[in-house]
């Protein structure tokens, strides 16, 4: 008996205990399709993979279309095509705190679900909950070892797989790619005059400003200290450089407020496209060489790699 798990349709609104013994097919095959569909889903942590078995499986006893989980923190898992009839589940675990929410599940097709098939597609949810649980509490440990404690941001361990698999993207596809590294001048003397803790402020002042100013679809690392690394899809030199500039004026206009001081910081920041040669050392080594040059040339300033020709390079000294 599946009774420790809850899940209510948004349809209907009404909560319900999900039991076998409502359905309405030979009870000994039910138990061994769930059993089946139970030994399965207990072979992976990811959570993809677990939707994807569910999925498949259930298509063999119930005709869907298309099927959309949504995670406790909104995001969507897609699997087949979405349609216009839909049954729409929340998912929660009954425990000795409350209901442990899971997200929601839609599954749609082109014509309306039988009461037969909510039957049976209920019954199937049921051994999906425990895997479904553990693949999220995975998936959040994955997340955190990935996080900067203090930014929220992407940490250094993060940006290595990230840069490998957005370089692979980009040469696969053959679209352009950028990178940005961004440093916070003087970060010393603020820690000095106002102390570490302040410090800490403006460096999650700093982040909050780079991922306010980029877009979604840019990835966003703290690198170390007062560092940050932004990779850049589908973006050329120039528009790297154009996002740079934004960045670094928007980060000109803060003022960090501490409980006795209001704090202004500057940032200098390098940029980078990929070229054919590169790997992840040599891109972020052109791009960590422009930061380098913006600093030696006066800080609060951007330098694009690629938009200083060989003359003017050699000069620098890049």
């Amino acid at each position: 008996m599946v009774t420790s798990v809850q899940i209510s349709s948004r349809a209907s609104k009404a909560k319900e205990v999900i039991a076998p013994s409502r359905i309405a097919v030979p009870k000994q095959d039910l138990s061994d399709e769930l059993f089946r569909l139970t030994q399965r889903l207990q072979t992976s942590l990811e959570l993809e993979q677990i939707l994807e078995i569910f999925f498949q499986h259930i298509q063999q006893h119930v005709s869907i279309g298309g099927m959309v989980y949504t995670t406790p923190c909104n995001q969507h898992i897609k699997l087949g095509r979405p349609n216009i009839h839909h049954v729409d589940y929340q998912l929660s675990r009954q425990s000795n705190d409350g209901d442990d929410g899971l997200g929601g599940i839609v599954f749609s097709r082109a014509k309306r679900f039988a009461e037969q098939e909510l039957i049976l597609i209920e019954s199937f949810l049921g051994p999906l909950i425990y895997p479904l649980r553990n693949a999220l509490m995975y998936r959040e440990a994955l997340a955190a070892a990935m996080c900067d404690p203090l930014t929220k941001t992407g940490n250094r361990a993060a940006m290595s797989n990230a840069l490998q698999r957005e370089i692979q993207l980009a040469n696969r596809y053959h679209q352009p790619l950028s990178m940005m590294v961004i440093d916070i001048d003087h970060f010393k003397a603020v820690n000095d005059n106002y102390g570490h803790a302040a410090g800490d402020d403006v460096i999650c002042s700093v982040a909050k400003a780079i991922t306010t100013v980029c877009r979604e679809t840019d990835l966003t690392f703290r690198f170390g200290g007062e560092e940050f690394v932004v990779l850049l899809n589908k973006t050329d030199a120039a528009g790297a450089r154009v996002i740079a500039e934004r960045v670094r004026r928007y980060i000109a206009g803060l003022s960090t407020k501490t409980e006795q001081h209001d704090i202004a910081v500057t940032a200098s920041i390098g940029t980078a496209e990929l070229n054919q040669d590169d790997d992840s050392v040599s891109l972020f080594e052109r791009a960590d060489s422009a930061l380098y040059k913006a600093k030696q040339q006066g800080r609060n300033q951007v330098v694009s790699y690629d938009l200083v020709d060989d003359v003017q390079r050699s000069l620098l000294g890049m």
